[in-house]
């Protein structure tokens, strides 16, 4: 994740605290969806953007996951999601997911 990311999310939090917070990725790369979970719940594990040290706990979400699919206007969704779901590997970010949440 981007240090320009990771200052805008601090700020937030800063500001508006972490109750209802939750972080929405749409990478698709597997491996900066793993690296961008981590940063916004543990801390920028290259310690060199504004969250180095800073642990954060938020949660984190996929665009490409199906809790946030149910919850989305069908139209919307595919006008602005359906293409990328077609042309990428949705069960590898899926995975990637899934591992960065510590889950089976």
């Amino acid at each position: 994740m981007d240090p320009d990311n990771q200052a805008l999310i601090k700020r937030i939090v800063d500001e508006r605290g972490d109750d209802d917070l939750v972080v929405m990725l749409g990478a698709a790369d597997a491996e900066a969806v793993e690296v961008a979970a981590e940063t916004v719940r543990d801390g920028d594990p290259a310690w060199v953007g504004p969250l180095a040290g800073v642990q954060l706990g938020l949660p984190v979400l996929h665009v490409f996951e199906d809790e946030v699919k149910e919850q989305a206007d069908d139209g919307v969704y595919e006008e602005q999601i359906g293409f990328f779901e077609m042309t990428l590997d949705v069960d590898e970010v899926k995975g990637a997911m899934k591992r960065a949440r510590g889950e089976p």
